[in-house]
């Protein structure tokens, strides 16, 4: 029972993380309405010295959500190792890909606020700053992706008489990696639905975490539920 309160207590993490998660979204300014990579380097400069405070504020509290995505790919971790499985690779690998993302957004976090510390520096290293945060951002979805193919992969492989998760949630995952694909060539274009504010690329790629987050959190959820009642049976 000490090891299910554990995970119950990173489970009820998760509330925290969606708030700072929605709060910090709005705050941003760059969010609400992206920015174009074809902004002249002027207004992005004016961008920055305009939104300095808000820019700030809100890639602190992002630095706190993507530390925050941790745990819930733990409890993934561990909800997998009790599959039926014969080797603990899958495990281990969903584990790598947990490092992935939350770095990288930390860095791309950097980057914005390194922009919006010194406001009045010249323009052009403002730009730059404002590029490497936005790429940064876009592009980090290959570990995203990995992590649902690995944890659909667990799931069809999984062949227990009652299985950890439901197959639709494998199926889930590959959608979500497919809708995550197209952000990875976002260096590519300067306009289109692949640009860093595209259609592809911000709002796909956004919404698609989104539902896997609120999608995969319930799914835990009732999973630790049905175990803990499980293995109150059992005792």
């Amino acid at each position: 029972m000490r090891k299910t309160d554990g995970e119950l207590i990173l489970f009820w993490t998760l509330p925290a993380v969606a708030v700072i998660w929605i709060s910090a979204f709005f705050l941003f300014p760059g969010f609400a309405h992206p920015m174009s990579p074809t902004m002249p380097v002027e207004e992005v400069a004016a961008f920055y010295r305009d939104e300095t405070a808000r820019i700030r504020y809100s890639m602190i509290l992002f630095n706190w959500f993507g530390v925050g995505l941790i745990p819930i790919v733990m409890l993934l971790v561990m909800q997998v190792r009790r599959m039926a499985h014969r080797t603990p690779i899958l495990s281990y690998s969903l584990i790598a890909c947990a490092a992935g993302p939350p770095t990288l957004f930390l860095i791309a976090n950097m980057f914005w606020l390194l922009g919006a510390f010194r406001p009045e520096r010249a323009p052009e290293l403002t730009q730059l700053f404002n590029d490497l945060a936005w790429i940064t951002f876009t592009i980090l979805v290959p570990y995203m992706i990995a992590q649902c193919l690995l944890l659909a992969l667990a799931i069809y492989w999984d062949h227990q008489e009652r299985p950890i998760f439901k197959p639709w949630v494998a199926h889930l995952n590959i959608l979500v990696a497919v809708a995550l694909m197209p952000a990875a060539f976002t260096a590519l274009s300067f306009d289109g639905p692949i640009a860093w504010d595209g259609l592809l690329s911000f709002w796909v790629k956004n919404i698609a975490i989104a539902v896997w987050i609120v999608v995969m959190g319930v799914v835990l959820g009732q999973t630790i539920r049905r175990q803990r009642a499980q293995q109150r049976v059992t005792a």
